[in-house]
C-alpha cells in the first residue's frame, strides 16, 4: 500500500529516492514500510554495523516520510556505538533496562538510567551513548526521528551527523538536566527531559476526545517533534479523528482494535495488543476501540507542538466536524461502529461502558 505522493509521476511501483533513501538502504538492515506492525517486541532485526547493535528502520506508510522509526536491541551487558546528529530523536523502552550517557565535546556529561516504559530525547545534536546493564537479558527500544526531512533539507550526510554546532539553549551541560521534575505547562501538557515510566504516569481527564478518555502530552528536551499517551477504560472507544502524517501510534497495554479510513471511502480494521505500531495516513479518520479487561493505553509519537507548529494545516482534533474542527460525534457516526464494538464486547463477556451517548 502506498500514497500517491510517495511515488513517481508514471511508474507506480517505483517510489521516489533522495539522501534518505540512499543513507537508509547503506545501513543493511531490514526496511519495514508497512500500515501496521503487530509486535515491536518479536520484531526481526538485522546486525547494525553503525549503531554496533541489532536493528530495523521503519519507513511506516502513513509518515509520508516526514518522520521515520526504528527499533535498536543491545545483547546484554552491551553498549552500542556513540551517535550524534541533527535530527530529533524520541526513545521509548519496549524492555530491558539500561543507562544512557549525554555529552558536549566541551564540558557537561550525565548519565541516567532507564528501563522498561521510560521515554526520553537525546536533547539535539548532543554526544550520546545506550549501554544494557542487564548481564542476561538484551534491552529493546523504539526512537521516532525526523531524519527524513533533515537529511532531505540539508542533502548532507555529513553535516547532519558531524556538524559541531552546540543548541545550548536545548542543553548547555547543567547537571541534572534528566532528572528534573516535570513542569506542568498547562491544559494536558508536562515539560520535561525524561518519563520513568508511561505505564504509571498520572493522566488528565480529557472527554472531548472521548467518554472517560485520559491523556498526557509531553514536551521532551526542547524538541518540535511530541509525545503523547492516552488510556480508555474498559468497555470503552474513543471518537474518531483525523491530523497530519506521521504519528506513531504505539499499544503500551490492552487489547483491541482500530479502524481506519479515508472520508467517504471503506473502513480498514486492525486487531492489535500490546507492542503493535500503526500509523493512520494524514487527513484519514481513525477510532481505536477497547475490547480488553483492563484500561487500553497508548504511546503516540509525532510532529507539532502547540509552541512549534511545522508540518502542513492545524488540524481540529478534539472539535467535532459540525462545528468545523477534525473529529466525528458519537451522536453523528455511522451507527454499526457502536453495534459491532458492543457485539465484540459481548463475544468476550464485558459490560459496555457507554451509555446512551
Amino acid at each position: 500500500m502506498s500514497t500517491k505522493d510517495d511515488l513517481v509521476p508514471g511508474d507506480p511501483n517505483k517510489r521516489r529516492k533522495g539522501l534518505y533513501h540512499e543513507w537508509a538502504e547503506r545501513q543493511k538492515i531490514p526496511i519495514i514500510r508497512e500500515f501496521f506492525v503487530p509486535d515491536l517486541r518479536k520484531l526481526e532485526l538485522g546486525w547494525w554495523e553503525r549503531k554496533g547493535g541489532y536493528g530495523t528502520l521503519l519507513n511506516m506508510i502513513g509518515t509520508r516520510e516526514v518522520d521515520d522509526a526504528y527499533v535498536c536491541e543491545m545483547p546484554p551487558g552491551a553498549k552500542l556505538n556513540p551517535d550524534k546528529h541533527l535530527y530529533e530523536e524520541m526513545i521509548f523502552v519496549i524492555s530491558g533496562r539500561g543507562q544512557t550517557t549525554v555529552w558536549h565535546e566541551k564540558g557537561g556529561r550525565e548519565t541516567f538510567q532507564w528501563s522498561r516504559g521510560a521515554l526520553f530525547a537525546p536533547p539535539l545534536n548532543t554526544r550520546y551513548q545506550h549501554e544494557n546493564l542487564d548481564p542476561k537479558e538484551p534491552a529493546r527500544f523504539l526512537a521516532v526521528t525526523n531524519a527524513p526531512v533533515i537529511l532531505s533539507i540539508f542533502n548532507s550526510e555529513d553535516f547532519v551527523f558531524r556538524c559541531d554546532y552546540r543548541f545550548d539553549n536545548r542543553y548547555d551541560g547543567e547537571p541534572g538536566h534528566f532528572l528534573k521534575e516535570p513542569e506542568f505547562v498547562g491544559g494536558r501538557i508536562w515539560k520535561t527531559n525524561f518519563v520513568p515510566n508511561l505505564y504509571t504516569q498520572k493522566l488528565i481527564e480529557w472527554e472531548r476526545r472521548g467518554k472517560k478518555f485520559g491523556s498526557s502530552h509531553f514536551y521532551l528536551s526542547g524538541n518540535v517533534m511530541v509525545a503523547h499517551i492516552t488510556e480508555l477504560p474498559v468497555g470503552i472507544y474513543a471518537k474518531a479523528h483525523r491530523h497530519g502524517p506521521g504519528a506513531h501510534v504505539v499499544t503500551l497495554k490492552g487489547e483491541g482494535y482500530s479502524l481506519v479510513w479515508e472520508e467517504g471511502k471503506e473502513k480498514q480494521r486492525f486487531d492489535w495488543g500490546e507492542g503493535s505500531i500503526l500509523v493512520p495516513p494524514e487527513g484519514w479518520f481513525h477510532q481505536h476501540f477497547n475490547l480488553g479487561r483492563e484500561p487500553l493505553r497508548q504511546l503516540a509519537l509525532r510532529w507539532n507542538t502547540e509552541r512549534h507548529w511545522v508540518l502542513g494545516k492545524s488540524w481540529k482534533l478534539d472539535t467535532d466536524l459540525k462545528e468545523g474542527g477534525d473529529q466525528i460525534g458519537y451522536e453523528d457516526e455511522d451507527p454499526s461502529i457502536r453495534e459491532t464494538f458492543e457485539k465484540e464486547l459481548r463475544k468476550r463477556g464485558i459490560a459496555s461502558a457507554m451509555g446512551h451517548i
